[in-house]
């Protein structure tokens, strides 16, 4: 009985949901009540509150309010939850109590159901782009929460693991930079707790999947930044992950259940063998070995297969969707989770939002891999996906050895990349997939193509026109490099201007080197005349036969033409055009749109050395 009541004293009526939409401890021995409050009108009306505090499991829970009833109470292996499944689907907006008692002992918690903001949530598609952004290293907006009491993880700019200080309120402050350029959407890294001892700048160790970490901010700043940034015609992409969280979690020290963890006690280490997803003679033990193993020892890997944790996980997702009024979600390491879970996970998100837009990270060089994770494959296997995109790896990868190889295959130096796209017939929805030249995973692009000014010029225009939707990594604009080294951290560099004591700013151009002006402006200008090109958005690709180092295709419409054409030779090339006749159609003239001039088409097309050549075609 004394522990009990440590939990209650007589009856106590406590607010779960304080002004502040982060979750908050109560002082009435209920530690967690999540989520913190939902909405009515969703298509699945049955919603799990998670409540934890000390011997809870042990009361019974009850509701009487109207339209709103409990439709079962699940109890996991501790003794301090409770999961209790609402049935809401004839439920108003408002305040109501979720009571709990046991013998005479009665406490009571108001949980809030909030009527959806019709318009909220937005989608992307073909015809944005996306600004890729590490927000510890982009710009430092408050000062006054680079360090949080209670938080181990210390600003420390010296160190390219540790902590810059960048956070929500550096990105909103630079949102019309960002605008300017010409893209339309950003998908911002983490930023979720991550009270990790150290190197938890990157936000991938989630230790509290309902608050965002306030190195970064808080949730309402959040939100604040998705309103302004919508304001500024900028939608805002989720970087989520359901695969593994921290080992800080507020949960690891009191599981709900023995089966919330995969392997928690050998802690062993997924083999990575991505492929035993589709592969018809993968053993259970190689398929257990990827999808069960942790990804490290500080990241416990989830299992999914725990029904309780899979509601969990699936209202999260919703949850941050409908709170912050999202454009899409990025969902890290898609193969690595339980595959018939984010078969739920990704219906019951798209049968919330038919119209909403979700990438996943699948890093493969084969095509015949990523295309299995999209909606509307027919995989041999019966796998059903609803996942509406995939980043286009291998596409990345065919690019890179294009600009790189020192050998080239049979044919052409282009090759990669022509046989390459021949292998779309794969995708359900090829215009869906999100192509990048790379990202805070890898070498930047400028590093990647030894920072030669004539090859990053080649890859921006290949993205800005290649079918799909182009994500560009912030700096790429204005060619930040870090030659010599691969470190994570020092691909993850601070952004020119994010910090007071920079030399330079990119955000005024400022101090930026003549080098970085151009390519910077090479980088609006080009970006933002995609902005107004429906052809590039929507239109049909032909390629042609790349012949040595020259390679051509079209995006065309019913009612534009444009033509790219990209020469990796060092000489001048004289490209003869008989063989592009059924696209251009008998034209005599074209607008060149990076040098801004009117070309003569005739028998032959000059291309000048190691260049790309964008032109709308004039019929």
């Amino acid at each position: 009985m004394t522990r009990n009541i440590a939990l209650v004293a007589g009856l106590i009526l406590l607010v779960a949901c304080s002004s502040d939409d982060s979750p908050t401890a109560a002082a009435d021995g209920i530690d967690r009540v999540e989520p913190p409050f939902w909405w009515t009108g969703f298509e699945h009306t049955e919603l799990q509150v998670l409540v934890k505090g000390d011997g809870l499991a042990a009361y019974a829970p009850s509701v009487a309010a109207p339209g709103i009833s409990i439709s079962r109470v699940e109890r996991g292996d501790s003794p301090n939850y409770l999961f209790v499944y609402l049935d809401i689907a004839a439920a108003s907006p408002g305040k109501f109590d979720i009571v709990f008692e046991k013998d005479d002992e009665r406490v009571a918690r108001t949980y809030e159901l909030r009527a959806r903001e019709a318009g909220r949530v937005g989608t992307y598609d073909s015809s944005d782009v996306m600004y890729l952004i590490t927000p510890d290293r982009f710009a430092n907006g408050d000062p006054a929460n680079d360090n949080v009491e209670g938080y181990a993880d210390r600003l420390d700019r010296e160190d390219d693991y540790g902590r810059h200080g960048g956070d929500i309120e550096g990105m909103r402050q630079h949102l019309d930079y960002i605008a300017q350029m010409g893209f339309t959407q950003i998908w911002v890294n983490p930023v979720l707790e991550n009270a990790m001892q150290k190197s938890s700048y990157h936000g991938y160790a989630t230790t509290d999947f309902y608050k965002i970490d306030p190195r970064f901010g808080s949730n309402e700043s959040y939100r604040a930044f998705v309103d302004e940034a919508r304001a500024n015609g900028i939608g805002i992409i989720k970087d989520l992950i359901v695969n593994h969280a921290g080992s800080e979690h507020w949960w690891m020290d009191d599981l709900p259940t023995k089966t919330w963890l995969n392997v928690p006690d050998t802690r062993s280490r997924s083999t990575h063998a991505r492929t035993t997803n589709q592969d018809p003679y993968a053993s259970e033990y190689d398929k257990a070995g990827h999808a069960d193993g942790w990804f490290a020892d500080t990241m416990p890997d989830l299992n999914q297969r725990d029904p309780l944790f899979a509601d969990y996980l699936i209202q999260n997702a919703i949850w941050w969707t409908e709170y912050a009024g999202l454009s899409g979600i990025r969902q890290d390491t898609y193969p690595y989770p339980d595959k018939h879970f984010m078969t739920e996970w990704t219906r019951r998100i798209m049968q919330e939002y038919p119209d909403f837009n979700m990438v996943g990270e699948e890093w493969s060089p084969s095509p015949n891999v990523t295309s299995y994770w999209q909606r509307g494959k027919q995989n041999a296997d019966g796998y059903v996906s609803y996942l509406p995109g995939v980043f286009d790896f291998p596409l990345q990868i065919a690019l890179h050895k294009v600009l790189t190889d020192d050998e080239p295959p049979w044919g052409s130096i282009w090759t990669p990349v022509y046989e390459l796209l021949g292998h779309d017939y794969l995708y359900p929805e090829p215009m869906n997939l999100v192509i990048m030249p790379d990202n805070h995973d890898m070498s930047r692009i400028f590093t990647q193509v030894d920072e030669d000014e004539d090859l990053w010029r080649i890859a921006m225009v290949f993205y800005a026109t290649m079918r799909g939707i182009p994500q560009f990594y912030y700096g790429t604009e204005i060619q930040m490099s870090h030659p010599g080294t691969d470190s994570h951290g020092a691909i993850r560099e601070e952004f020119p201007g994010g910090w007071d004591d920079h030399d330079s700013n990119a955000f005024t151009g400022e101090g930026l080197s003549d080098q970085e002006t151009a390519a910077q402006e090479f980088t609006r200008k080009l970006l933002n005349w995609r902005k107004q090109k429906d052809v590039i958005h929507d239109g049909k690709l032909m390629q042609f036969t790349p012949l040595g180092n020259v390679y051509a295709y079209f995006r065309y419409d019913d009612d534009e033409t444009v033509m790219v054409v990209f020469n990796l030779d060092d000489d001048e090339i004289d490209l003869e055009l008989a063989r592009f006749a059924e696209r251009l159609q008998g034209a005599t003239r074209a607008h060149d749109v990076l040098g801004g001039t009117a070309v003569e088409l005739g028998d032959t097309l000059e291309l000048a050395p190691r260049s790309a050549l964008l032109l709308e075609i004039s019929h």
